[in-house]
C-alpha cells in the first residue's frame, strides 16, 4: 500500500540553494514539492491561492517579506499549518524568537541531507521535530520564566526607545548626553543599553555599531 505524499513548499532567495534543496525532497519517495518561492511575499501570495501544503520550509533572511514576518501571517491565517525554519541564522535569539512563533522545526542549512529529510517527515508525522540543543535552549527558556528575545529579522525585535538608545550610541554620546537628550535616567540608559547587548548578543559598544551597520540600521542616522 503506497504512503500518502507529503506535500512541501519551500520560501528561499537563494535559487541554487533552494533547487538543491528541491532536488533532495524529491529524490525520496514520500516528498512532493509544490512550489518554491523566492521571499516571503511570493510564499503568502501561493498560500492564499493553492492547495495549502503539508509542510512549509523558509529561509529567514528574504528580501521583500522576511521568514519572521511571514511566519507570523502564516499562522494567524493558517493556524494548522506546519513551518520548518531552515536557515544558517541559528543564534539562540533566533532560535528562540522562531519557537516562540510557533515553528514546528528549526534546522541549520549545514544540517545532514539524511537529518533533513527526517526532520521533515517527523514534522508531518508528529507535528514538531526539535533536536537536544533545541530543546535544551527551550528548557533554559522557561526555566529564566520567559523573557524572551528575538531574531532581528523580526520587525519588533528591539524597541523604539532601543532604537533610539542605538543611534545616539552610534553617534558616539555617552550615557550622560543620551540621558539628557531622551530625558530619562542614566540607569535606564544603562539598562536600555544592556538589553541592546542581550539582543544582538554583542560585547561592547563596538559590537552594537557593527550590527546596526549588518543589519541596515543606520538609515536613520543623520
Amino acid at each position: 500500500m503506497e504512503s500518502t505524499p507529503i506535500h512541501v513548499v519551500l520560501a528561499d532567495d537563494v535559487q541554487l540553494f533552494g533547487k538543491g534543496i528541491c532536488f533532495l525532497l524529491e529524490r525520496d519517495e514520500e516528498l512532493v514539492v509544490d512550489y518554491q518561492a523566492s521571499n516571503g511575499k511570493e510564499l503568502i501570495a501561493y498560500l492564499r491561492t493553492s492547495k495549502l501544503p503539508d509542510v512549509v520550509l523558509t529561509d529567514l533572511n528574504m528580501p521583500e517579506l522576511n521568514g519572521v514576518e511571514a511566519t507570523k501571517i502564516i499562522h494567524k491565517e493558517f493556524p494548522d499549518l506546519k513551518i520548518v525554519a531552515l536557515t544558517s541564522y541559528n543564534s539562540k535569539p533566533c532560535i528562540l524568537n522562531m519557537i516562540h512563533l510557533g515553528v514546528s522545526c528549526f534546522l541549520p542549512k549545514n544540517v545532514k541531507p539524511a537529518e533533513f529529510i527526517s526532520a521533515v517527515k517527523e514534522v508531518y508525522h508528529s507535528g514538531f521535530c526539535y533536536s537536544n540543543e533545541v530543546m535544551k535552549l527551550i528548557h533554559d527558556d522557561f526555566m529564566h520564566k520567559g523573557k524572551h528575545v528575538k531574531c532581528d529579522f523580526d520587525k519588533s525585535y528591539l524597541t523604539s526607545r532601543e532604537l533610539e538608545v542605538l543611534e545616539l550610541i552610534c553617534k558616539q554620546f555617552n550615557t550622560s548626553e543620551i540621558a539628557d537628550i531622551l530625558c530619562i535616567s542614566p540607569r535606564a540608559v544603562e539598562g536600555h543599553r544592556n538589553n541592546l547587548l542581550l539582543k544582538t548578543e554583542s560585547k561592547n559598544v563596538v559590537g552594537l555599531v557593527t550590527y546596526a551597520v549588518r543589519n541596515n540600521l543606520l538609515n536613520f542616522l543623520n
